[in-house]
């Protein structure tokens, strides 16, 4: 099905973040974390640079020019995770090569409540992985479509899709007086006020990557309180994000991908801060059945496991919580 974005609001890349209308997502590099144990949140390494498909009409794989979007540069076996940054309440679909990354099922353009099919903002402050359990995720690690250790290949059966799918659904007029009227009423009865978390060119090779499921790490999804009634669905913006591997970067935009990020005993020895977050306010999903049967890139690979050293409890964080250009929306 083709969506058009609309005039207003928008999807739109503002610094190499993502806005789709009140909803703003950054891409993280991150340290990919070993398969064994159980870790906290690694730190985030800078944002993912984005550019926009539209941009590299002879370079771009004509597939992705069809899809639109924006793409990223990452290397094979790199880690990311997302952060979101919501201006009012919202709801986001993730979705991981059309699965999605909370239910485990196929990429619906609608939400659903039972079972869970996207995250709700501002209560979600990133995501790091596919829900697998309770109170963990595993962690989103690129690997090339056709290695058969993508999301999307184990729970399909078949990798054709790659790449990262969001959509944001914004709040109705009404369901949105109301939380701004619940807010009021709470600045007036605390103390302290309302606090929130803040030649001719060649076109590439169409060698797509994908997620795949890397190490645990403690990290809670959480459950929407609010009914699916106060969601304006003909308001949704969504977006198709294309994942390039260095090589691929370079021959489409001609610029050099950054590095890869040092790795996680580098990490560890020079005592730098991991993160724990915890909403007391807030329920975790269960974990998605479909989800949990996933096996991580080191198992499909074939590769041998890192041992576990686990991290300095003294270096976890514990938290509480320019012009732009349109992004075009095409064929999915």
């Amino acid at each position: 099905m083709e969506v058009v974005v609309t005039d207003s609001p928008q999807v739109e890349i503002v610094g190499d973040q993502l806005t789709l209308g009140p909803v703003s997502v950054t891409f993280q590099r991150t340290l990919r974390i070993p398969e064994t144990g159980l870790h906290p949140l690694p730190p985030g390494l800078g944002r993912f640079p984005l550019r926009r498909v539209a941009d590299y009409p002879d370079t771009a794989p004509a597939e992705w020019l069809t899809r639109g979007g924006v793409m990223l540069p990452i290397y094979q076996r790199e880690a990311m995770w997302l952060s979101f940054h919501g201006a009012e309440p919202a709801a986001l679909q993730v979705g991981v090569g059309k699965v999605c990354a909370v239910s485990g099922l196929p990429w619906i353009d609608h939400l659903v409540a039972d079972p869970q099919n996207y995250v709700p903002l501002p209560e979600q402050p990133w995501l790091d992985g596919i829900n697998v359990g309770d109170g963990f995720i595993r962690q989103f690690v690129a690997v090339p479509l056709g290695s058969g250790a993508t999301v999307e290949g184990q729970v399909t059966g078949q990798e054709t899709h790659g790449g990262v799918q969001l959509r944001a659904v914004a709040l109705t007029e009404e369901a949105l007086e109301r939380e701004r009227q619940a807010r009021r009423d709470y600045e007036r009865c605390a103390d302290t006020g309302y606090a929130g978390v803040d030649a001719a060119p060649v076109p590439a090779a169409s060698a797509s990557m994908g997620l795949g499921a890397g190490g645990r790490m403690r990290q809670e999804v959480y459950t929407d309180e609010r009914s699916l009634a106060d969601y304006d669905e003909s308001g949704a913006l969504r977006v198709f994000v294309h994942l390039c591997s260095a090589a691929q970067w370079t021959a489409i935009t001609g610029e050099v991908p950054p590095p890869t990020p040092v790795d996680r005993d580098a990490y560890v020895a020079a005592g730098l801060p991991w993160f724990a977050y915890y909403n007391a306010d807030a329920n975790d999903l269960a974990p998605s059945e479909i989800l949990t049967k996933v096996k991580s890139v080191g198992e499909k690979l074939g590769t041998g496991e890192e041992s576990y050293v686990p991290v300095d409890p003294k270096t976890v964080v514990a938290l509480g919580g320019s012009s732009s250009d349109v992004v075009t929306d095409g064929t999915w």
